[in-house]
């Protein structure tokens, strides 16, 4: 019998180890916005791994392979079968003239550029290429990384994008790596929930990492994606709980909102937030990393630290307790939708 998603996603039988309640996303420690040090790195991994997390995400975009490279420098001192392990396809990595550098938003980076490649051979090529910076054989989940709108700026160049990937071959290779048995699930991961439920329309995928699009501050995923992930089995792995930052800062002076200032009326919702948060004296970051979880979709959160201080924050908030009053008094202010299921 053909095994379903979850059973792919999160079971020992499929060779994949549970997923942990809390994982890592590595993107900061591609040098995101800042330089991060390599100690720092290595114990904001290590303090992950002592503290029980045992989900690590990553791509080849993150620093332009350093993260990959950061991860792999921890994995060596790891029981690698204790883990789940995923990381990206859709940027090649190509060695380039310094001025071709496309960094995007990391700094410090290796001499290359990004080439975007969702063809069979563009997919075998960044999954090849990984597994020498991860320096393991084994990549657990695979994802199809950024056919969203966000990243490429219109509709038009997005649906392109997803054509490559069925009428070029990508997710056939995807499904190639799956039963071969070369990865244990496929997915994407995207910043938008609209294209992951186009993509369900057009494959069989088996998780789905979401970004930023199911927190305290939005939930139109409710509206159908994630309803179509249960129905479909589908686990989803939600990073970006904080929304890039304000969640996790409260609405201070220069807070980021989906990797900009906050606008206004953001900072103003998160304001009224914070106030319910104070009367029940829950840290709004606590509320913020916890909520995602209640609903039965969402497999793990996965935010990301760049020293071993941020990571035993983010432990700490996950194990906070929040009362139940508080989910309902943000519902009865129209704070968070009536129907968003929360954590118990």
């Amino acid at each position: 019998m053909k095994a379903t998603a979850t059973a792919r996603l999160n079971a020992r039988a499929s060779g994949l180890a549970p997923l942990t309640r809390m994982g890592f996303g590595a993107a900061p420690l591609g040098n995101l916005y800042r330089a991060v040090s390599e100690d720092d790195a290595q114990a904001a991994l290590q303090a992950a791994y002592d503290a029980g997390l045992r989900f690590f995400d990553v791509a080849p975009q993150y620093g332009l392979g350093r993260a990959e490279e950061r991860i792999g420098a921890a994995l060596a001192r790891w029981a690698r079968e204790d883990l789940v392990l995923s990381t990206k396809v859709g940027r090649l990595l190509e060695d380039c003239a310094p001025e071709e550098v496309t960094p995007e938003a990391f700094v410090d980076t290796p001499q290359k550029r990004i080439v975007y490649d969702y063809t069979y051979d563009g997919v075998m090529r960044s999954y090849e290429a990984s597994k020498p910076r991860l320096g393991t054989e084994r990549i657990d989940v695979l994802l199809v990384h950024d056919v969203d709108m966000f990243t490429h700026k219109s509709r038009e160049v997005s649906d392109a994008k997803v054509r490559e990937l069925f009428d070029g071959g990508g997710y056939r290779a995807l499904v190639e790596l799956r039963d071969a048995g070369a990865v244990a699930a496929i997915g994407a991961g995207v910043n938008e929930w609209q294209v992951c439920e186009t993509l369900l329309g057009l494959g069989e995928f088996d998780t789905f990492l979401l970004a930023g699009r199911y927190t305290l501050l939005e939930q139109e995923a409710l509206q159908s994606f994630l309803p179509l992930c249960e129905k479909r089995d589908v686990g989803v792995i939600l990073g970006g709980p904080y929304n890039s930052g304000i969640l996790a800062t409260g609405a201070v002076p220069g807070a980021m909102y989906n990797y900009a200032p906050a606008p206004a009326t953001v900072m103003d919702r998160v304001r009224r937030i914070e106030q319910i948060c104070a009367a029940h004296q829950t840290p709004l970051i606590a509320a913020a990393l916890q909520f995602p979880l209640g609903h039965p979709a969402v497999k793990t959160v996965i935010p990301g630290g760049v020293s071993q201080a941020e990571v035993a924050a983010n432990v700490a908030v996950l194990e906070a307790e929040v009362p139940a009053a508080l989910w309902s008094d943000l519902k009865s202010e129209g704070l968070i939708r009536a129907d968003a299921p929360t954590p118990r």
